[in-house]
């Protein structure tokens, strides 16, 4: 009898619990974020490059905005993707795979610096 009481004790806690209303924003989100420099030099480079996420069969091509050293892409797309970076003067580079998670709300940004080796 005592445990039945605890059970249900325990069941009446569980589903009285106020649960607080999740609020989103309307932000855009992205869930990429790569700063691409030189091996070298450590300099930021933004200029010639390239660059591809994908997953799976999902493809994109990542974008910089004015003011911006980062490329953003993968927008509110929670994944699995692999980067392929093309810049001229600078060797391939090929990611190993980035897990972009999200939340109640929004992707959850991976923010990543690729260094790239100059030819």
């Amino acid at each position: 009898m005592r445990f039945i009481m605890i059970s249900a004790l325990f069941l009446f806690t569980q589903c009285n619990e106020d649960k607080e209303p999740i609020f989103c924003t309307e932000e855009f989100v992205y869930g990429l974020n790569v700063t691409v420099k030189d091996a070298n030099t450590s300099s930021i480079i933004t200029e010639n490059i390239t660059i591809i996420a994908r997953d799976s069969e999902y493809e994109e091509q990542l974008m910089t905005f004015e003011d911006n050293n980062s490329f953003l892409g993968a927008g509110e797309r929670p994944g699995s993707y692999v980067l392929e970076i093309i810049a001229e003067g600078y060797e391939n580079y090929t990611s190993e795979i980035i897990q972009v998670d999200s939340d109640e709300c929004h992707v959850i940004p991976g923010i990543l610096e690729i260094i790239l080796q100059p030819n």
